[in-house]
């Protein structure tokens, strides 16, 4: 009882420690499973580990077989969320690049390494294979934490991050079938018999995901489950098939799993977004508990196996040579620079389906007899921890040094995505500026998303925005909803984050009326409050540029539109084509000569009327 309650308390300590140093959780929970597990023994009296997974008999958490089943359940959840993320409309819309990663780098990586560590080690071609097929993945839960405080152009976040997205089911199912044929092989040697029965894994998993991933789905439509069942019920689907399909096919449940997510994420399924949330916290909990055993289940033996030089030979082909040879060919053509090839060559941590995923099929081929099948767990965890460990401390330098950091952070995030919203994010995007909108309704985002913005969708009450790696060059904050309490919540909790350059929101009705009370993070003018933007953008959805001539044509401009609510300005655009936003504050700037334009919102000035304040040239 104290292991399994101490298990679970470090673990969920780990991720506490892994989100507050902003680390993979993979590192510190596969270092605190060594601690206790095999490093252990070289300090407890009579040589026995801290936690021992397997039962010895005089200590011991899981009798007999229990680990494995346990180990398999675990990834077969774990494997059922990371297939409800990958969406067919997503893999069209990531880019050439991102799919040669995910295929031609994917395939590069696995007969790369297959090759080296058959040369290497020495080991047969089916255990090579069977490590090369889990060191593809590399997952968003190790991309995110060290990317997110490296600020980077959009395109070279997007390459990494949807990468680790796509890739980790689509590298999990590759290691599920080479484990699989080798199975078979083992039971019936590589003939025609083999064959059938790979194809009888195949077919069972295969029909067995799809057909209880629409049946799953058609159940959540018609409502035949009530809601606060929908989640355990969702759960108790993904154990049942991975049962019975195993039961009718043996080691199909993991492929059948991987199928089910995919197909059910694929579905427009009303729920998926509660679905995701659930399986996530799950996952993290699983995770914590299953790393922990997994790394003090290794015995001192197994580390000694790979304590030489062959291992570091290993670790440098994969990280230095196969790693950015699969970027390279497959950024070829692309509008990626030489320096963000080589950065997204650099990172590349494998991840919890690789470590997850080795450990339960290692063990399995163990206790089979295959030769060889000793080296798969080790191997793969110093993969997994080389590759964290390197690029958690160094890819922020390695960025600076390849010249892919981002000194100034000049993208805009929105909140909301209105009309107003949406017209100010179109400007901004056509004038060179990364710009992406958030909100939590989904016509909105959509509106935004068929003008070709950047938006979607999210609740800032309770999204952790910083985990979108896409936002880290996000500079300036506005805040433009028509609720005042949102906007104010919006720049006290993401002020630090993303408005380095400058937070602003729309003030609302009671500064307006009082402009003593005028902010100093107000949008525009102290007399534009939401309702009147909107009505502005309502009868004249545009944005136009009017020329400057001195600081004295820009205030009688902005004197103007003091006067007409249809006339709101918004930025001040310099030669160069760099733009300030115009905040309620402060209408003033320095220096404004022949050149900068005044950007506005709503009806084109009357040239006679612009003509009397100091002959400016005409709109645009």
């Amino acid at each position: 009882m104290v292991e399994l309650a101490g298990i679970i308390i470090l673990g969920i300590i780990a991720q506490w420690v892994a989100w507050r140093l902003k680390l993979p959780a993979i590192l510190p929970l596969i270092l605190i499973g060594l601690l206790v597990g095999p490093i252990s023994t070289l300090f407890t009296s009579d040589g026995s580990k801290l936690v021992e997974p397997i039962w010895n008999g005089t200590k011991g958490l899981f009798p007999g077989e229990g680990l494995y089943y346990f180990v398999s359940l675990a990834i077969s959840i774990i494997l059922f969320e990371g297939g409800l993320t990958l969406r067919r409309s997503e893999i069209r819309n990531v880019g050439p690049v991102i799919t040669k990663l995910i295929t031609l780098g994917s395939l590069v990586t696995f007969f790369g390494a297959g090759i080296a560590v058959h040369y290497i080690f020495g080991l047969n071609w089916q255990i090579s294979f069977l490590f090369s097929a889990l060191i593809i993945v590399t997952g968003p839960t190790v991309i995110t934490p060290i990317l997110r405080n490296i600020p980077l152009k959009k395109d070279v976040s997007a390459v990494l991050k949807w990468e680790g997205i796509l890739i980790d089911p689509i590298g999990a199912l590759a290691a599920v079938l080479v484990f699989e044929f080798i199975i078979v092989g083992e039971g019936h040697g590589y003939t025609q018999t083999a064959l059938m029965e790979f194809g009888k894994i195949l077919l069972f998993g295969f029909s067995f995901g799809f057909t209880f991933a629409h049946a799953l789905v058609f159940v959540i439509k018609k409502s035949l489950v009530p809601h606060y069942l929908l989640n355990v019920v969702s759960l108790s689907v993904v154990l049942l098939v991975f049962v019975v399909s195993d039961v009718f096919a043996h080691e199909s449940g993991l492929l059948a799993v991987v199928v089910m997510g995919m197909v059910m994420g694929n579905t427009d399924l009303p729920n998926i977004k509660e679905l995701l949330y659930f399986k996530e916290s799950l996952s993290v909990l699983l995770i914590s508990i299953l790393f922990i055993l997994l790394s003090a289940n290794i015995n001192i033996s197994d580390l000694e196996l790979i304590y030489n030089w062959k291992t570091a030979l290993l670790f440098a082909v994969i990280v230095f040579l196969i790693r950015p040879m699969g970027v390279f060919l497959s950024a070829s053509g692309s509008n990626l620079k030489l320096n963000e090839k080589l950065f997204v060559g650099w990172v590349g941590p494998r991840g919890i389906v690789a470590a997850g995923i080795a450990s339960l099929f290692g063990s399995k081929l163990i206790s089979q007899g295959e030769p060889g099948a000793e080296y798969i767990t080790p191997l793969v965890f110093m993969i997994v921890l080389g590759t964290v460990l390197l690029n958690a401390t160094t890819a922020r330098l390695f960025a600076k040094m390849v010249g892919v950091f981002l000194k100034k952070s000049e993208g805009i995030l929105i909140i909301g995505a209105t009309k107003v919203s949406r017209l100010i994010g179109d400007y901004l995007q056509k004038n060179g500026r990364h710009v992406v909108l958030i909100d939590n309704n989904r016509t909105n985002i959509e509106k935004a998303q068929n003008i070709g913005l950047e938006a979607f969708t999210a609740n800032i009450y309770s999204t952790n925005l910083s985990d979108n790696i896409e936002l880290n060059d996000v500079g300036y904050l506005m805040a433009l909803t028509g609720n005042s309490e949102i906007n104010e919540f919006a720049i006290k909790k993401f002020e630090k984050q993303f408005g380095e350059n400058g937070s602003f929101r729309l003030v609302n009705v009671d500064e307006m009326n009082d402009p003593k009370d005028n902010p100093k993070e107000g949008l525009f003018s102290h007399t534009d409050d939401f309702i009147k933007l909107m009505e502005a953008a309502r009868k004249y959805p545009a944005v136009h540029e009017i020329g400057l001539k001195s600081r004295a044509h820009y205030e009688g401009l902005i004197s103007i539109t003091d006067g007409d609510e249809d006339i709101i300005p918004i930025f001040l655009k310099d030669p160069q084509g760099d733009l300030k936003i115009i905040s309620s504050f402060n209408t003033n700037f320095e220096d404004i000569a022949e050149g900068y334009r005044l950007v506005y919102l709503g009806k084109m000035f009357d040239l006679d009327e612009a003509v009397k304040v100091n002959a400016p040239t005409g709109p645009t």
